[in-house]
């Protein structure tokens, strides 16, 4: 990756220009090309020439896919036909000096014109975005440039106006030697600042790679137990992660391509796992306990593909290209990399998120057993169970408002005020807009309505306003066990009481689609997150 060196070009841009008119010895030296033994070669170059596309100010179409095919063929019938004539070539001895990936394109010393950096001579743009930085090329490469651009214009405008005359295949032949002379300069020039330009991003990946050959050799010196108590063990995780970290930023396109993602997710989620283990080892489970060692393990395989890649690709460093989002193996890592560690963060790193995720899933467990049918949407996973389980979530929201505040906050944060006190007080009463205000206060009145009448628990507390509610959001208002239930009221309060609770069921199902809706990416691993904790019970 050091930079190349600069080797001796024998001709240089400034001589090119001049080579038209230096004099009656080279004008003698190319005379022989004005025989009519050379009449045919010059001829067949004149009508390659007339298969180019050109625009109406008769430069050559070079952006079509009809004109890039017809300028490649006649940079070949270019080389072919100096080859033809004997014209000497410019030396090329540089691109030895040039990196693998070059030398495949330059394999050798002959003229090998190449449409891409035709283009770049007759564009001439300045700057090269790469990787979303700003590189610029050298003063040296932009002069090179356009005297590539003087002599291809010069050659053109004798072929357009061919005339086979002995005194215009003198004039082609040196203005093709030329243009091979400024060719040359401006190839090496131009080539060795891309080889530099693209030594920049791929050094991110090998910092990356020189950290976690770190962390290989300090495992193998100390074993894997005693290693993660050496501070320089430690230091190294710390300096890996950040450098993914950087190249996430950078390389992954189809991700949010965070940087904030530090290596106490990596700690955290390896003490996390530590404790589920010895809890289940002594008999003890939690709730949601295997989904968030699912997410542990998410988190350290995550970054154990990492380091293998890292590892593979550190033989292979010049297959990467330099504009990192190109290479699919990388952004498929960092993409389940940034999925996982940023799962938990949210789900598991932040206690807030954790108690109501953990709350939610109590719900749908007492759900279960007050309505048998929601059991088997969640054994198969059904789609209906899906339509179910926002409705629960608001219902427990409701009722348990400190408890699910900031899993509301999370995925609708748009309904809430930028502040909230804490503490459980403050907390029982969100900050919110007068829709959602509103809501809730619906909630409060049609609960109060439920508990209020003595008269639905006369023959067992397990007729509660909750049940009613939580059965009226799996079943349906209409449904006979619904029916029923209501049949246990008063008459004088029955009507009252049913026509509240569909008012309230209605106005319930918008809010479950709108925070299913309003960021449905968040809301997909919010529910995911909770159905893997319920399915690996």
């Amino acid at each position: 990756f050091s930079d190349l060196e600069r080797v001796h070009v024998p001709f240089s841009a400034s001589n090119a220009m001049m080579s038209q008119t230096s004099g009656t010895a080279d004008h003698d030296a190319f005379a022989k090309f004005g025989s009519a033994r050379y009449l045919s070669t010059f001829s067949l170059l004149a009508s390659n020439y007339q298969q180019l596309h050109l625009h109406e100010d008769g430069s050559v179409d070079t952006e079509s896919e009809l004109g890039q095919s017809a300028v490649k063929v006649f940079l070949v019938s270019l080389a072919e036909t100096a080859e033809a004539l004997g014209l000497r070539s410019a030396n090329r001895a540089y691109r030895a000096n040039f990196t693998i990936n070059y030398r495949a394109l330059f394999p050798d010393e002959s003229r090998n014109y190449k449409f891409d950096v035709l283009v770049a001579s007759l564009e001439q743009h300045s700057e090269i975005w790469v990787n979303g930085d700003k590189f610029e090329l050298d003063a040296e490469t932009l002069t090179s440039a356009q005297t590539v651009a003087w002599w291809w214009t010069e050659l053109c405008m004798s072929l357009s106006s061919w005339n086979s005359s002995d005194s215009q295949q003198v004039a082609l032949a040196m203005k093709l030697v030329s243009l091979d002379t400024a060719w040359a300069a401006f190839e090496y020039s131009y080539i060795s600042d891309l080889i530099n330009i693209e030594t920049r991003p791929r050094q991110l990946v090998l910092t990356a790679i020189n950290e976690e050959q770190k962390l290989t050799n300090l495992e193998t010196m100390y074993g894997h137990q005693a290693v993660s108590l050496i501070p320089e063990y430690i230091g190294t995780q710390r300096s890996l992660v950040q450098s993914i970290s950087h190249l996430n930023s950078v390389a992954n396109n189809l991700g949010k391509g965070r940087d904030d993602l530090s290596v106490e997710i990596l700690w955290d989620a390896m003490k996390t796992m530590q404790i589920y283990d010895a809890s289940e080892k002594k008999g003890c489970r939690s709730g949601l306990g295997p989904a968030m060692r699912n997410l542990c393990i998410d988190v350290t395989d995550s970054f154990l593909a990492m380091r293998r890649y890292l590892r593979e690709v550190s033989t292979r460093l010049h297959h990467v290209d330099p504009q990192l989002c190109n290479n699919a193996g990388l952004v498929d890592r960092l993409v389940d990399w940034e999925k996982s560690w940023e799962l938990y963060k949210i789900y598991v790193q932040d206690t807030n998120i954790l108690t109501g995720i953990c709350d939610f899933a109590e719900s749908i467990r007492l759900a279960q057993i007050a309505v048998p049918d929601l059991n088997h949407l969640c054994k198969d996973c059904d789609a209906e169970l899906f339509m179910v389980l926002p409705r629960i979530l608001w219902l427990r929201g409701l009722a348990k408002p400190a408890a699910h505040l900031h899993v509301f906050r999370l995925l609708l944060p748009h309904r809430f005020t930028d502040t909230q006190e804490s503490g459980n007080d403050a907390l029982e009463q969100w900050l919110c807009d007068s829709d959602l205000r509103a809501f809730i206060e619906q909630f409060r009145s049609v609960n109060a309505l439920l508990e209020d009448n003595k008269r639905v628990v006369r023959s067992s507390c397990s007729h509660s306003a909750w049940k009613v509610l939580i059965r009226s959001v799996v079943l349906g208002s209409e449904s006979k066990t619904q029916e029923d239930m209501y049949s246990l009221l008063s008459a004088s309060v029955r009507e009252q009481t049913k026509q509240a609770v569909d008012k309230f069921m209605n106005r319930l199902e918008g809010w479950s689609i709108e925070i299913q809706r309003y960021s449905a990416k968040d809301w997909n691993q919010f529910i995911s997150v909770v159905v893997a904790g319920l399915n690996s019970e």
